[in-house]
């Protein structure tokens, strides 16, 4: 541990006990094993199928038909706005019983040793979860909702152009893959912009008020980023896509930070030990101005930005005067 002080807080960051490396597809030689070894038990596994599992099950039980989305309601929208709200709630509420309540595996695999902060002035109701809860579902899910109500309406009216899976099966398949390398990319560029300092008090100060994350915090937002953030779905607005790929979008831009926030790099269910939060974001919530992206786009390694957690790596930061 380290003492660390900017100019309103002192507090404890947490160093990783390995290097945070760049994913094989950034680094040479080329070694196609292991970028395919990384793609699916790392990329892919378990996050990404459950939630391209998620997506597909949603669209067909727990979403209104296509033909009442040609014609915008409150009905069908509010529908999704329940969806989605439920869904958060089971995703990011049952991590936070588990990890948080339960406290089912106590501290292993926690990054920060500290439990999630209470009868605290710096959140809303002088409690964390609290504020992280409402920021979510208040702002998060109904921005979120808008911008999938406004989409998938598009594709239903005949708006945007779009296909079918007896089409274009490989098509769509390699857009769902797309999605993921899309949000990360997307979330860099979003991102970065928000540590310009008017911007940052003006709006995303909120959300890294959680120094110590829990799930809860991953889309607990000002409403302006909650407005920036969600433009992820613009993309389906010119390439073509369905309502699954649509679908996936929202899951993982708006239930996936449950996971990568929930304060633990693994989650343990049953005997397997599942992977969650990243040492990656959760060194950024922590030191602010460095890991802007996303550890599977290059961005801060051609930036200047990308710190591995090592001791030279604090050094190279403390003669930069970020520490």
């Amino acid at each position: 541990m380290t003492q660390v002080e900017d100019a309103t807080r002192r507090f404890e960051y947490y160093q990783p006990a390995e290097k945070v490396e760049p994913p094989p597809i950034y680094r040479w030689p080329i070694k196609p094993s292991r970028i395919a070894r990384w793609f699916v038990a790392e990329f892919l596994y378990p996050s990404g199928l459950f939630f391209i599992g998620l997506a597909v099950f949603a669209w067909h039980y727990l979403t209104p038909d296509i033909s009442r989305m040609a014609t915008v309601e409150p009905g069908w929208v509010a529908l999704l706005w329940l969806r989605n709200a439920g869904l958060l709630l089971l995703v990011a509420g049952g991590l936070h019983w588990r990890l948080h309540m339960r406290r089912a595996q106590g501290k292993k695999y926690k990054f920060d040793k500290r439990w999630l902060a209470k009868n605290s002035r710096r959140f809303l109701f002088r409690d964390q979860v609290k504020d992280n809860m409402f920021w979510s579902v208040v702002s998060g899910v109904t921005i979120w909702t808008a911008y999938e109500a406004a989409t998938v309406w598009a594709y239903a009216s005949g708006t945007v152009a779009s296909t079918r899976w007896s089409e274009a099966p490989v098509y769509l398949g390699a857009m769902l893959i797309a999605t993921f390398f899309w949000s990360a990319l997307h979330f860099e560029i979003a991102h970065r912009p928000l540590h310009w300092r008017p911007v940052y008090r003006l709006c995303h100060a909120l959300h890294h008020k959680n120094v110590n994350t829990g799930p809860w915090s991953g889309i607990s937002m000002h409403p302006l980023e909650h407005l920036l953030y969600f433009t992820v779905f613009l993309l389906w607005w010119i390439v073509p896509a369905d309502p699954i790929v649509i679908t996936l979008t929202g899951f993982f831009q708006g239930l996936s930070p449950a996971v990568s926030h929930c304060g633990f790099q693994k989650v343990r269910f049953g005997r397997l030990w599942l992977a969650a939060g990243t040492h990656f974001h959760t060194l950024h919530h922590q030191l602010f101005d460095v890991n802007f992206g996303h550890v599977s786009t290059p961005t801060d390694k051609l930036f200047g930005t990308w710190f591995d957690g090592t001791d030279e790596a604090y050094e190279k930061l403390g003669r930069r005067g970020l520490m």
